[in-house]
């Protein structure tokens, strides 16, 4: 394997569930759906939910280090399971389905270690983390149809997310809540409108729309990653608009009908904010899309201070 790539091997219950957080990001290959940790070579999906073969549902991810350095990964897996969980995660209960860490290197090792006692002395949680920290074993590949889940079968497995709990103990546990009054007081009049209200600012007259600087934009309740300069362009409507986003599967779309109109709603993942909507009327060689968006609704970084805000893996954008 080229010298700039790394691997890092993370157990955390449903592997279909544990493919999307990491899917797409920069320095990231890809994400394989597997099983590891247990005795039985070349295990079936269903030998291993039987419980027979030691082995643990999980995924193997390819990255580049001084991209998307392991430690972002370990903050990211936590973020995606209930840590204190011994039996399984959510609904799905037994030996394949406990989370674990497997490190490649003892440099790998040394920071889930100090991770996880991060979190245990963090108060985050009253009960023990129960995740393991071991070393990696052979990786086998899960079968075709289980690779890449939440693409292949996008409304199952949201569906499956939601049903398990796994989705709404995300959102209990791990994202940055805000009261209405609380908003009041960080947003602007305009950016509470927007967001919260399903606002629109006026064209033309918005913070972004004619914007050239090289940088990302994110959303501004929670700062999650929304969309790259790179990818804006002037669709003369006035608002900034977008070829693509960062990563579609961190928006969510909603048919809205209000103003006796038939359009498609962008809303952010984390947040839950009003951004915009999404037209079809974009650039055809750029895959036709316009997210056509409120300045309101983002704070823009510039590629110079991406680092110092701690979003480095996306300076890559910009090489």
């Amino acid at each position: 394997m080229d010298q700039e790539f790394a691997l890092a091997t993370f157990a955390g219950g449903c592997f279909w569930c544990m493919v999307e957080p990491f899917d797409e990001q920069p320095g990231i290959e890809k994400v394989v759906s597997g099983y590891t940790g247990g005795h039985t070579e070349n295990p079936t999906y269903e030998e291993v939910c039987s419980n027979t073969t030691g082995h643990l549902e999980a995924v193997q991810i390819t990255y580049q280090p001084d991209i998307f350095p392991y430690e972002k990964l370990l903050e990211l897996f936590w973020q995606q399971i209930d840590p204190t969980d011994s039996g399984g995660q959510f609904n799905d209960r037994g030996e394949s389905y406990q989370t674990a860490i497997f490190y490649h290197n003892d440099t790998q090792k040394q920071l889930a270690m100090a991770s996880k006692e991060s979190l245990s002395q963090s108060g985050k949680f009253n009960k023990p983390i129960a995740t393991s920290i071991l070393p990696a074993k052979t990786f086998y590949p899960a079968e075709e149809k289980h690779q890449d889940y939440y693409k292949k079968n996008a409304f199952h497995y949201r569906l499956y997310k939601k049903g398990s709990g796994r989705e709404d103990f995300i959102q209990q546990h791990w994202k940055q809540k805000h009261t209405k009054a609380e908003l009041k007081k960080i947003l602007s009049p305009i950016q509470y409108h927007v967001t919260q209200e399903n606002g629109t600012e006026r064209p033309y007259q918005n913070e972004f729309y004619d914007l050239e600087e090289d940088g990302i934009y994110v959303d501004i309740v929670s700062g999650e990653p929304l969309f790259s300069s790179k990818d804006k362009y002037d669709a003369g409507c006035g608002w900034p608009s977008f070829t693509k986003p960062l990563n579609r599967m961190q928006l969510k779309e909603n048919l809205d009908t209000t103003h006796g109109m038939r359009r498609i709603e962008i809303r952010s993942k984390d947040a839950d904010s009003h951004l915009g909507h999404v037209f079809d009327d974009g650039p055809i060689d750029q895959g036709g899309m316009r997210y056509c968006m409120n300045s309101a609704a983002m704070r823009f970084i510039p590629k110079e201070k991406l680092k110092e805000e701690g979003y480095e893996q996306f300076l890559s954008l910009f090489e």
